[in-house]
């Protein structure tokens, strides 16, 4: 099998002077990832290295960069699976720690759980050695502007729009490795303003991001609610198993679906268990990437599909 890394880095209103960041971002985070697949690791530790590198850039809502809540705090989601055996770690409600979805990995990798929240994902971290940052230290001055800005408006929507800047959904990434084995990784800071405490989707196993090595990897980027009242990702998964669809289809027939019904917006970024991509969104925009062979392809507009040849 041709290994694919495949990421997103949010769906939603995304501002015009994000957009070259989140590009640039994408690429990098797309570079990060497929070395570890071109050098013949797993799909899984591909995933959880373009992940980390998003987490690390102002321009994601997610780690540093992420959304805060009302009381002016990030705390962010984060989950991984894997599609050999459906093994997922996920966090939720997690602060101060500068990388979530390797906490997530954590979670599969060393106990019998899939969810930690909160207090106890944190003293979980801290037992496992994760590095425990000094409070605001993920506090980006974009999200503080951002918070800023809709306690001033008093608009308690938690749409993704241009009305609420800084909200521009998750980062996702989805991987196939050489021996075809499929992994997903999805993490973020949530929604700007949100109460404290909210836990989203992203920390969901079938919502934000699913991995079954019989049919797909999907991770999701968006409205969270909506997201997680649809079961978004594996809808996708599961509309590919039984109607036959091909990865494009199913991610852009299902999410198209889901925003008749709930009304709000969301993407899904997806790879197929033969090496097929779907990338869709229903939102305005979203920023996405993928490298294939000597290819890295990129957009963030719909329709978009730029190429840059790696020599």
């Amino acid at each position: 099998m041709e290994p694919i890394l495949l990421v997103h880095g949010g769906a939603g209103d995304i501002p015009d002077s994000r957009i070259q960041p989140k590009i640039d971002g994408n690429k990098k985070s797309v570079e990060a990832g497929y070395a570890i697949l071109k050098n013949g690791g797993s799909a899984l530790e591909a995933v959880e290295a373009a992940v980390r590198v998003m987490e690390d850039d102002e321009a994601f809502n997610a780690g540093y960069g992420s959304v805060l809540n009302l009381g002016g705090e990030v705390e962010m989601d984060a989950s991984i699976m894997n599609g050999v055996d459906l093994s997922v770690g996920a966090v939720t409600v997690v602060k101060d720690v500068a990388h979530p979805i390797s906490l997530a990995r954590l979670v599969t990798d060393k106990t019998p759980h899939i969810l930690l929240a909160g207090a106890g994902a944190n003293k979980f971290a801290a037992e496992q050695g994760v590095p425990t940052l000094p409070p605001g230290s993920l506090v980006s001055p974009y999200a503080k502007q951002a918070l800023e800005e809709y306690k001033r408006r008093k608009d308690t929507r938690t749409e993704i729009g241009a009305r609420n800047p800084g909200e521009v959904g998750t980062v996702g990434a989805v991987a196939i490795d050489k021996n075809g084995n499929l992994a997903a990784a999805t993490s973020t800071g949530g929604i700007n303003g949100k109460m404290v405490g909210r836990s989203s989707d992203t920390s969901l196993v079938g919502c934000g991001t699913y991995a079954d090595n019989d049919v797909a990897a999907v991770s999701t980027t968006g409205h969270g609610e909506t997201i997680a009242k649809y079961c978004l990702a594996h809808a996708i998964v599961k509309s590919m198993q039984y109607e036959n669809k091909n990865a494009h289809d199913a991610t852009n027939q299902i999410l198209t679906q889901m925003t008749d019904k709930l009304k709000n917006t969301a993407g899904a970024i997806t790879i197929s268990k033969t090496g097929d991509i779907g990338i869709g969104f229903t939102s305005r925009r979203m920023s996405w990437a993928y490298r294939k062979g000597n290819e890295i392809h990129y957009g963030i507009e719909k329709g978009q599909d730029n190429v840059d040849i790696i020599s």
